[in-house]
């Protein structure tokens, strides 16, 4: 497009490619584009055009300049190309060199001479287009400066530029991420309707969510409400937040009623508001009402996914009720939702503190069958458990599922479980179990070499103690 040479110490010329030379003073010969000019160019005189479109400017055309400033990597070089076509006599700079120049600036956050331009596009009454704008706020927000993305607003209104609701959501949403700047985001929302320019649903759902993060559910839901009374139909996300901001709150209920009000208008929740509202049933320990709102899920048209099962089968294990998770793991297999790792870790746990160990070892088998591997914690809870009603032989058998599949028990399980087998009378028949386990092919990772060493330091000293009672 140009090449740059330097002419004298202190003047670099830009050659555009009609051969038109453009003086920059002000940068050092480091900003060189190129290092000499063509043969040809160097013959043609400067502020000489050929081009048929140049007009009555010595320079040429605003569609040349534009091209020039536009193919500029440094912002700061396409300002003095700017300002000195806009010094030539007969010269006025396009819309887009305006629209050009001001990204450059912006996005190298030369926000200062942006504000310069803007004042010159209303001086010079050049007319533009919404589209300025919303580059600007969009640089403003990316900038993380609220101040100016909020002073957009009243600027297009400065240049009769009407703004549009997605103007005004994006502000506001640029406003609202810093909590200082949430009532002036509120303020801003109130009076925008003045200036002709009416609040949509995702306004106030930006507004609501604001309001409810920072505590202040009272105005959350009084713009809720707001909405019916301006026409303004709220959707999904509008009922969503509340209910959020009310089971942080621990006020289930409320959010509960208004999942009613919801189905009642003929909305279909979401899989994430039912997530939010089983999970908050579950941790108030409203587990029947949770169990109830699951079953009613796909009757309202969502079908329940795994991470809502999850949920009510951990809130059964946690208040000691793993015979109840049992019926949701099966109720999930009935509608075709297959349980996950998470399901029968959570599961086989419960059930294990529970002392329902037959069960336990019963869904850790499935777990083993589909491929699963279950957390070293759970083979501990089950291996424990059985040891403690001395039942050593089941306790083994945990062990050799769990080594076959290739799952390596912790220390502590061994040290949990081999003082027993030493103590156990009938040692033939666990002995063979023992034996089988230790015949099982071990991976590096098996910690067997600590409970080998642990095992040898035990028999050793029940020797000792023998010897000395002897």
């Amino acid at each position: 497009m140009q090449r740059a040479f330097l002419s004298s110490s202190k003047t670099l010329l830009t050659v555009a490619s009609n051969g038109i030379l453009f003086p920059l003073r002000k940068h050092p010969p480091s900003i060189l584009l190129g290092s000499s000019l063509p043969h040809h160019l160097q013959k043609q005189q400067p502020f000489h055009s050929s081009n048929n479109d140049s007009g009555n400017s010595p320079i040429g055309s605003p569609t040349i300049v534009q091209k020039l400033i536009a193919s500029q990597s440094d912002p700061l070089l396409a300002k003095e190309i700017f300002d000195y076509a806009s010094r030539q006599p007969n010269f006025r700079h396009s819309y887009s060199t305006y629209l050009i120049l001001i990204l450059k600036l912006g996005r190298s956050n030369h926000f200062s001479l942006v504000d310069d331009l803007i004042h010159r596009l209303k001086s010079d009454s050049i007319p533009i287009t919404p589209t300025l704008f919303s580059y600007l706020i969009k640089i403003y927000g990316e900038a993380d400066l609220p101040d100016k993305a909020l002073k957009t607003f009243y600027t297009m209104l400065q240049f009769d530029c009407k703004p549009l609701p997605k103007h005004l959501n994006r502000i506001l949403e640029i406003l609202v991420v810093h909590r200082n700047y949430v009532r002036p985001a509120f303020n801003l929302f109130k009076d925008a309707h003045r200036y002709g320019v009416l609040p949509n649903t995702k306004s106030y759902n930006i507004l609501m969510r604001a309001f409810c993060l920072n505590g202040d559910i009272s105005i959350a839901y009084s713009l809720f409400n707001n909405m019916f009374k301006r026409d303004v139909v709220p959707d999904i996300e509008s009922y969503r937040i509340l209910m959020q901001a009310l089971c942080r709150k621990s006020q289930v209920n409320g959010a509960v009623d208004l999942l009613e009000d919801m189905l009642n208008k003929g909305f279909v929740p979401d899989a994430l508001t039912y997530t939010t509202l089983l999970n908050s049933l579950c941790r108030k320990k409203k587990l029947r009402e949770a169990y109830k709102l699951l079953c009613r899920m796909k009757v309202k048209g969502c079908n329940p996914d795994i991470v809502h099962y999850n949920t009510v089968i951990l809130g059964f294990c946690r208040e000691g009720r793993a015979h109840d998770a049992c019926k949701v793991i099966d109720d999930m297999q009935a509608n075709g939702c297959l349980p996950n790792l998470v399901s029968y870790r959570t599961l086989v746990s419960g059930l294990c503190e529970m002392g329902m160990l037959d069960e336990a070892n019963k869904y850790m088998e499935e777990m083993l069958s589909k491929g699963f591997s279950p957390h070293f914690a759970v083979i501990h809870a089950l291996v424990k458990g059985f040891c403690i009603v001395g039942r050593v032989e089941e306790a083994c058998g945990v062990l050799t599922k769990s080594l076959k599949h290739g799952d390596a028990p912790h220390t502590d399980t061994w040290m949990i479980l081999l003082p027993v087998i030493c103590d156990v009378d009938d040692g033939v028949k666990v002995s063979d179990v023992l034996d089988e386990i230790l015949n099982i092919e071990i991976k590096g990772h098996t910690r067997i070499v600590d409970a080998v060493i642990g095992l040898e330091n035990y028999l050793i000293g029940k020797i000792r103690s023998k010897s000395r009672a002897s």
